[in-house]
């Protein structure tokens, strides 16, 4: 069933993409491991929506994730990249701040929660049955995969 739920996203229409961040707590610390895997993940995504925008497709995006207790925190980190910036500039193509979402309500979170177990599995346990099926769908241009992050 994991793979039949993966392959909707593999076979979905083309701009459907992939972000995620892997990271080796102890590579990074003393940062905080969600705050840099978000701030990976926001930036890369509006470096994507820059693209489309430069190509006139002026869609905006919003990142959704599951509940969390990171929610303020994720919450405050996305104001001040829209106003202040991250390591790289300014958010500008996000529409709204990021939503939290029961993955219990949402298909599209349980979805998620699917490509982020066989993101885990792949670089846990060396297990790439189910990365296989969507690694294909990360954002790349060029050959370059810019919609995965590996801090390992």
């Amino acid at each position: 069933m994991i793979k039949d739920s993966l392959r909707v996203l593999a076979n979905s229409h083309v701009s459907n993409r992939i972000f995620a961040c892997i990271i080796n707590k102890e590579k990074v610390s003393p940062r905080d491991p969600v705050e840099l895997a978000f701030e990976q993940i926001a930036s890369r995504f509006d470096h994507y929506l820059a693209r489309l925008y430069n190509q006139n497709n002026t869609q905006r995006g919003i990142i959704i994730f599951d509940k969390s207790t990171y929610e303020t925190t994720i919450q405050g980190l996305a104001t001040n990249f829209r106003t202040i910036g991250h390591s790289w500039g300014v958010l500008r193509n996000l529409s709204e701040v990021p939503l939290f979402l029961d993955s219990k309500a949402s298909r599209l979170i349980q979805l998620a929660d699917l490509v982020a177990y066989s993101i885990f599995r792949k670089y846990e346990h060396g297990d790439t049955q189910f990365f296989s099926i969507i690694e294909n769908r990360f954002d790349q241009v060029g050959g370059i995969k810019h919609g995965l992050c590996e801090k390992l």
